[in-house]
């Protein structure tokens, strides 16, 4: 029974993991168990120790809700991060299946023109080697 521990210290109390300690009053008492937070006639929430001695309700909902806004937010700005790399991953994919086809269609305009200049001096060459009689 942990009233068996009230008026003594709060180690004494808190060796029970179902006893809750009030410091204001010295109380040693069962946790209400059904309730997440002791209610504040039982005792103030700054005066309510569970677990450890150094730290009171106050300051862990106030540490708790610190540390799991901070979680939810590195969770928030990670998806935020992943959803980026993903469009840009999305947008390179798609970009350079434009260039390849814009510098394929270069390619082919440059075989094409030097296909002609070939035909054009070859039919230079054959003129000249015919007007000189080499052919």
């Amino acid at each position: 029974d942990c009233r068996q521990y009230t008026n003594k210290s709060c180690e004494e109390c808190l060796k029970n993991v179902t006893c809750l300690w009030c410091a204001s009053s010295r109380r040693c008492m069962e946790y209400p168990v059904r309730r997440v937070l002791p209610p504040a006639d039982l005792c103030e929430l700054r005066s309510a120790r569970w677990g450890v001695c150094w730290v009171n309700f106050e300051a862990l909902i106030i540490a708790m809700s610190v540390v799991g806004g901070t979680i939810l937010i590195m969770l928030g700005v990670c998806c935020c991060c992943c959803c980026c790399k993903k469009k840009s991953k999305k947008q390179v994919s798609k970009g350079p299946d434009k260039d390849e086809e814009r510098a394929a269609r270069e390619r082919e305009k440059r075989r094409m023109r030097q296909e002609e200049r070939r035909a054009e001096m070859k039919s230079r060459h054959d003129e000249i080697r015919r007007k000189y009689g080499t052919v």
